[in-house]
């Protein structure tokens, strides 16, 4: 069995519980009370009379507990099964304490029933054991990145704005990535090697460098991390020496804009503390330049969502208004009424009234005003459609608040100059400026970045470099694979520790712009050096397998029934002679001892064709072989494949490890011993 390892008590992962540190060392919970927040929205009359008292209630209680299955959809579906067999019946009916504890809901407007939501205290987490089982499941599942936590209502944008593999997606404000991975997935959907690509940018450095960790799991070639301020987002070259004008537009474009955020009140309780109206209006202006600089760079035909999680008509119909205002019938808005059935939500409104910081009532042409803050004319309200925006209220269907827009480009605006360089000039009398930094300088400023942050430059390797020969011949890698893909991350553009490879698409692009993005993560892990002894160096790394086995041809690749696999996960670098024991799988062992050592890889066909087959990696020594996939990726295997539940201080390979460091440690202070008496 799994062995057990020694660990710390304490720093428990749980999957949504939030944290009580505060309320256990005597802090008092925060009043979700705001007086202005309460004047300004029963002024709006955004939401009706006699719904105000639960719209209100609703917003003052925690938000349940979201998330959506994520992968292929054979996997999906596989991992949706598990859910609904394994667990769903034993959360369903469940009382604790004498009161009734409602059952996980599927959000029947999200596709496929891939998201679920979970309304149950966290108590009852804690101390129901079924389900704390699902809780233990959902931290292992989101581990690997079977299933990500994301909030409902911020599922939203990504679906409306209908990826398919063939588009080049630009994310503009994509931190801390949740929408960015549901771009990613739509991409992916139905090949492992989409030909378009993702582009997510954020314009805080740190936070670019925290998103790659949200987007690394995914394992996708065909994904670029920049680091701009979306207003003056570059023009991309399509080819370094192309011809002049010829750059990048994109067929879908995310723009979710950075916001005053009173739609995540319930999650993020300092917006009741810190929620004035001049957030919405100092915003008003970086929401708008975003916008516009999407609409640049938006191919004719080409599709942007424009969202928030701000319920505030200042951040988002008078930012919609303005764009149309701008851009006159070059573009219009996408009635969305036919999709997401299930969905509650209001249409978009053409009326508002406008409050200063003081709370009073504004009127057009005022001093200190913008504009562009109020309600289009009633000529303007008719040909702009406002209608067509999404508002989604929290207490509808127990969600956080959104706003959501969809754009469609009819035509191509007159070119003139390059709106990366310029910027819009704020026309009130308290600037944007003040509220959010408005220029590319500021956002260079040096910060401190994550340890393993890279700033190292993006250097391709010529295909016939030695190394790279080597690897694919030892791996029976085929033509139709692009060989000249492959990167490292290191000045002298030798592959000497990793080698990465992106989609054709983004290696032109990369190549194109080194001067103009200033990029922070592409590519998935290819190679990665191994001992120098073996017959080849470099083993393939697991990240890179749902391309590559498409693309290998090789008698390193040994097929293995679920037995032989089950083995390997509970057992850590298996001697030959203990795998031939249980005759388990008498072919896979003899054909594993015939190889040289280095990576091989274990083909697992499985029995139910609604389920995937397994293409694993292992290391093949001379007397034992050991499956290379982490602790995370090992529980949830033995978990969904063999029903066998672990504990997150399971670790085999760790303690086994540690156990031939100490064996070789022993013996070669023996051999010193014996050689000092000699």
């Amino acid at each position: 069995m799994a062995r057990k390892r020694n660990g710390k008590k304490g720093n428990k992962k749980t999957f949504g519980a939030r944290d009580d540190t505060r309320a256990r060392k005597g802090w008092t919970e925060l009043v979700r009370e705001n007086e202005k927040w309460e004047k300004y929205y029963k002024a709006l009359g955004l939401v009706k009379e006699d719904e105000w008292d639960s719209f209100k209630k609703t917003c003052q209680s925690p938000l349940p507990l979201t998330f959506r299955i994520t992968g292929s959809r054979k996997h999906s579906d596989e991992i949706l099964a598990l859910f609904r067999e394994r667990h769903l019946p034993n959360l369903t009916g469940v009382t604790f304490e004498g009161e009734a504890i409602k059952a996980p809901l599927e959000l029947k407007w999200y596709p496929n029933d891939y998201a679920w939501q979970l309304d149950v205290p966290k108590t009852v987490i804690r101390k129901n054991e079924q389900f704390a089982k699902t809780q233990r499941f959902l931290v292992v599942e989101n581990a690997v990145g079977n299933i990500s936590r994301q909030e409902a209502v911020s599922m939203i944008p990504p679906i409306v704005l209908e990826v398919k593999p063939h588009h080049t997606v630009l994310d503009m404000c994509a931190a801390p990535g949740s929408k960015t991975a549901q771009l990613i997935e739509a991409l992916h959907e139905g090949t492992d090697e989409p030909t378009g690509f993702v582009i997510a940018n954020d314009a805080d450095a740190r936070r670019s460098h925290m998103l790659v960790h949200q987007l690394k799991r995914l394992n996708s070639a065909n994904m670029l991390v920049v680091n701009h301020d979306a207003q003056f987002f570059p023009r991309i070259k399509l080819e370094a020496d192309g011809p002049k004008g010829n750059f990048l537009k994109f067929d879908r474009i995310l723009c979710d804009v950075p916001c005053s955020g009173d739609g995540t009140m319930r999650k993020n309780v300092n917006v009741w503390k810190d929620w004035n109206t001049q957030n919405g209006l100092g915003l008003h202006n970086v929401q708008c330049n975003i916008l516009n600089r999407g609409l640049h760079l938006l191919k004719t035909g080409g599709r942007l969502v424009y969202s928030t999680c701000s319920l505030n008509p200042i951040e988002n119909e008078a930012v919609v208004a303005q764009a149309l205002r701008k851009w006159g019938d070059k573009i219009r808005l996408v009635n969305c009424d036919d999709k997401l059935p299930g969905l509650i939500r209001e249409n978009g409104v053409s009326e508002w009234q406008v409050f200063d910081k003081t709370m009073e009532v504004k009127q057009k042409g005022e001093e200190g005003v913008t504009d562009t803050w109020f309600a289009p004319s009633a000529e303007e309200a008719e040909k702009f459609n406002l209608q067509n925006c999404m508002r989604v209220y929290p207490h509808h269907q127990n969600t956080g608040g959104f706003f959501i827009t969809v754009f469609e480009k009819l035509e191509e605006e007159q070119p003139a100059g390059d709106a990366s360089k310029r910027a819009a000039t704020p026309t009130s009398s308290e600037p944007a400026a003040k509220i959010q930094k408005t220029s590319e300088e500021d956002y260079q400023k040096k910060e401190r970045l994550p340890r393993d942050a890279n700033e190292e430059p993006f250097v391709f390797v010529d295909p016939e470099h030695e190394a790279l020969k080597t690897c694919w011949s030892f791996y029976g890698i085929d033509d139709k694979f692009d060989k000249n893909t492959c990167l490292v991350r290191n000045g002298t553009g030798e592959p000497t520790r990793v080698v990465y490879t992106v989609s054709p698409a983004l290696r032109d692009l990369i190549k194109a712009n080194d001067e103009r993005l200033k990029m922070i993560y592409s590519g998935v892990k290819l190679f990665v050096a191994q001992r120098s002894d073996i017959e080849c160096s470099w083993r393939i790394q697991s990240e890179s397998l749902p391309i590559m086995k498409h693309h290998m041809s090789s008698d390193r690749i040994i097929k293995a029934n679920t037995a032989m696999l089950k083995l390997l996960l509970l057992e850590a670098f298996p001697t030959f002679e203990d795998l031939s024991k249980d005759n388990l799988d008498v072919e896979f062992v003899n054909k594993m001892k015939e190889l040289s050592s280095g990576c091989a890889f274990v083909d697992v066909q499985r029995d139910d064709p609604k389920k995937e087959n397994l293409f694993l990696p292992v290391w093949k020594g001379t007397k034992c072989i050991n499956l290379m996939v982490s602790k995370e990726d090992t529980h949830e295997l033995l978990y969904r494949i063999y029903g066998v539940e672990t504990t997150a201080k399971d670790n085999r390979q760790a303690e086994k490890q540690a156990e031939h460091q100490k064996t070789k440690a022993d013996s070669e202070a023996a051999e010193e011993t014996k050689e000092a008496s000699a």
